[in-house]
């Protein structure tokens, strides 16, 4: 007997709700129309729903996609690295707890071993014509960051050999949620041809018509909630063919409804951060190209948060400066929206000579970021606490605490932690002592400094 199933699928939304809206009527019509015409619909979210960025999931901690998840009809998610490293161990094991859908993450751990109750290693749909589909997701191993946080993280490729062992006999179709990225899907599935489904986020690769390999189809709709992505099973005499594609919700451009229903998302979040937590008597500028007030009081509050001898930040991590003012949450979060954490490098002084000199590029104040859990636009120029750059006989020289750094000292310096990864800073990534400071980002220390200031 021949059945159809129906996947729609978004993964990297990363809490820009701009189609959101769009992109629950067309769920919605689809699953209607299909389940009308007597075939099967599942709903799926690959993670990175949640991003602190935006200021209705930093105001819910993330409970607030939970419920976005909920009224869209979601039947089935597993997590990214911004649900399982930008939220603080206890907010992550509360975010699922009214989620009307199963979370699966085969490897996620807690310290001890044993699973949270939240994220099942995979879970099992039966058609009404008695086809079983598993359904399992993995999320990508930043093993140094779930540490921190109290989780354990284990290797996905070990998980997914051993949950497919683990379904043989179990499964007639097998669906990889993978919050893995695309290199990482087609190493799974040149390996596992069991897999019918790999369905990707991450990397945010745009798959229009999904990408084959061997009998397994890799699929992925981007970022930003720009396309939905459509998989298509058919099941019939026990043959199995996939086919997939993506469908632009920028097409018709914003609707009204649309943009009243990002307005509204913004004003809940801007609403719930609405706390004073200090006053300034005087204002504090920033300014992305030169040394402003509030860029080094950042500089400098990283520096004493972290016990280091030097801190060293780029200027564009602060959107705008504050006003002589009460300032609320909400004032914070918007000019330093960011879920970057600070980090911590024990380097040589001659490393540290030519990481300075390198933060001196002319190139870089302009230089636009994306991604790395940066959510400005330019990187702005570098500023520094603890080290200053002087002329001396016709040469720059760099000093720590009014003497010449000493090449072959060691040192403790303190940068957002967006230099250690990707390919932005190789210096820094390629660094071998690091050490991550979580969960606070740089947002929090700065309303810690400010405070300061403010008393």
């Amino acid at each position: 007997m021949k059945e159809t199933i129906h996947l729609f699928h978004i993964n990297d939304i990363h809490s820009h709700f701009e189609h959101w809206n769009k992109i629950v009527t067309y769920m919605n019509n689809q699953q209607a129309a299909y389940e009308e015409a007597g075939d099967i619909v599942f709903k799926l979210d690959i993670g990175d729903h949640v991003d602190r960025f935006h200021p209705f999931t930093e105001g819910t901690m993330g409970k607030g996609n939970i419920q976005l998840l909920n009224e869209a009809g979601i039947n089935g998610a597993t997590i990214g690295n911004n649900e399982g490293i930008t939220l603080p161990h206890d907010e992550l094991d509360h975010l699922y707890e009214e989620a009307e859908f199963p979370v699966t993450v085969a490897n996620l751990y807690k310290p001890d071993g044993s699973r949270p109750s939240w994220a099942l290693p995979y879970y099992i749909r039966v058609t009404p014509k008695g086809r079983r589909i598993a359904f399992f997701g993995v999320t990508a191993p930043f093993t140094e960051l779930y540490h921190l946080l109290g989780w354990s993280i284990t290797d996905p490729f070990y998980e997914v050999e051993r949950i497919i062992n683990e379904l043989k006999g179990k499964a007639d179709i097998i669906i990889l949620l993978s919050h893995l990225g695309l290199p990482s899907d087609e190493v799974i599935a040149a390996k596992h041809p069991e897999i019918s489904l790999i369905i990707g986020g991450h990397t945010h690769h745009i798959l229009h018509s999904g990408k084959r390999i061997n009998q397994t189809l890799l699929c992925c709709a981007g970022k930003y909630g720009m396309y939905v992505g459509h998989a298509e099973v058919t099941i019939d005499e026990g043959f199995i063919s996939t086919r997939a594609g993506l469908v632009d919700m920028r097409s018709d451009g914003l609707t009204v409804a649309d943009q009243l229903m990002a307005d509204k998302l913004y004003e809940i979040g801007k609403t719930t951060l609405n706390e004073t937590i200090l006053t300034l008597e005087q204002p504090l500028k920033t300014d992305w190209f030169h040394d402003s007030d509030l860029s080094k009081l950042l500089c400098q509050g990283v520096k004493e948060w972290c016990e280091v001898d030097i801190a060293l930040l780029n200027s564009g991590l602060l959107l705008d400066g504050l006003d002589a003012k009460d300032v609320t949450k909400y004032d914070i979060h918007k000019i330093c929206p960011h879920p970057i954490n600070p980090c911590i490098l024990t380097i040589t002084g001659e490393k540290l000579i030519q990481i300075l000199n390198l933060t001196r590029n002319p190139d870089w104040p302009h230089l636009q970021v994306k991604g790395l859990g940066f959510r400005g636009k330019i990187m702005g120029s570098f500023v520094y606490d603890g080290v200053q750059l002087i002329d001396r006989d016709n040469q720059s020289c760099w000093l720590h605490n009014g003497k010449q750094i000493n090449t072959q000292e060691l040192y403790r310096v303190a940068i957002p932690d967006m230099f250690t990864f990707g390919h932005l800073f190789p210096e820094v990534r390629e660094v071998e002592n690091k050490t991550y400071l979580m969960p606070e980002f740089l947002r929090d220390i700065l309303a810690w400094k400010l405070a300061q200031l403010a008393s």
